[in-house]
């Protein structure tokens, strides 16, 4: 009973001022080893403690990083673009880092839930947001108390392409760009267009073309692409600005229609869908993209393995073929150096007169590339 009880008496000392280092630990063992037996009962409770993880110890903090699943937040419902990338991704990401990446869906308010989510989160690698430039670019535009600042609540770790499309309902009169502008002109007050959510970079992208083609589009918000897609289906709007990723399935289907994408070139899912400055307004370009970030402060060493662990993934020939088949263009950049440039352009746009609930009176400047 006396080496049972001088044997708890050393784990449990041993363990208490683990926190101190081995050395510490071995020191404590060899000191013990010199007294006489304490009472079993202590002993008992202080390995008790130890056990239940009440009393820290230096091994579980000399774990290399990551230890543990890691949470992916999208700010979207499931089903949008962002969505579809996350899961993709994670399954990948998770595979390079040994460790489970977990989908966490956090919509609302156009991504400020979740991306306030993440900002408050520890910045300890274990939490990870990815999001449109709706997050880092239109929302600060719109709404200057942000519970985030877009720079200075996130550490970046890479940078993606989301290409945008202008689409249509099937039964619309319109097959092309030149043909929509002289349909509206003929009728300003018929048409409208659907957006997946007010201050997102469909939104944003869809002013800033309406503005360089010259006629004028009443925006309806929708809580995300679903219910946008449904009703374009529907014919209860005409039109809506959407990710390709988000409308090819339906583009295939044969329920829509497409008419020109937002960005500087053609997507390599839809090569016969000419883009609106081949349409006839040259030099205009709306292109989003999406990043992951992790909260500002992030360990070195893990802001290193994340990007080395993304890239990796990005780089992997069946994850560039799944996401060009589900309409995303796999480029990748390990640094985020597009926030600045962005966040200044739609800020000029702003104020120029953008509200969340109609943004009009926005100049003929082409951004969120």
């Amino acid at each position: 009973m006396l080496i049972l009880e001088r044997r708890f008496a050393v784990c449990s000392e041993a363990f208490a001022h683990a926190n101190r280092g081995p050395r510490a630990a071995i020191e404590t063992v060899d000191n013990m080893m010199k007294l006489k037996p304490a009472n079993l009962a202590t002993s008992l409770a202080i390995f008790a403690a130890v056990l239940a993880g009440l009393v820290p110890w230096s091994g579980a903090r000399a774990q290399s990083y990551p230890s543990k699943p890691i949470q992916l937040v999208i700010p979207f419902p499931p089903g949008r673009a962002t969505d579809i990338v996350g899961r993709l991704v994670g399954k990948k990401l998770g595979e390079h880092l040994g460790q489970p990446v977990v989908i966490e869906n956090k919509a609302g308010a156009g991504t400020v839930v979740g991306a306030a989510f993440v900002a408050k989160a520890p910045a300890d690698g274990y939490t990870l947001l990815i999001s449109s430039g709706s997050t880092f670019t239109v929302n600060p535009a719109l709404n200057p108390k942000l519970p985030y600042d877009p720079v200075k609540s996130f550490e970046p770790i890479g940078l993606a392409a989301l290409p945008l499309i202008l689409i249509a309902n099937r039964e619309v009169p319109v097959n092309n760009l030149m043909q929509l502008v002289a349909a509206v002109r003929g009728t300003p007050d018929k048409y409208v267009y659907g957006s997946f959510g007010s201050g997102t970079t469909g939104h944003f992208a869809g002013e800033l073309m309406w503005n360089a083609i010259g006629i004028k589009l009443l925006q309806v918000p929708y809580k995300g692409s679903a219910p946008a897609m449904s009703d374009l289906i529907g014919g209860q709007i005409p039109f809506t600005v959407d990710t390709v990723a988000a409308s090819l399935p339906q583009l295939k289907a044969g329920k829509i229609k497409a008419i020109a994408v937002t960005g500087a070139t053609r997507t390599t899912q839809l090569p016969d869908v000419p883009t609106v400055a081949e349409s006839g307004f040259p030099g205009f370009s709306a292109d989003s993209w999406l990043a992951v970030v992790a909260p500002r402060g992030l360990p070195a060493d893990a802001k290193a393995k994340l990007q080395k662990a993304l890239a990796e993934t990005m780089a992997d020939a069946e994850i560039r073929d799944k996401l060009i088949a589900n309409g995303l263009q796999p480029a990748y950049e390990v640094r985020c150096r597009r926030g600045g440039a962005n966040r200044r352009r739609a800020a000029a746009h702003a104020r120029r007169g953008a509200t969340r609930e109609h943004p009009g009176g926005m100049r003929n400047e082409y951004g969120n590339r």
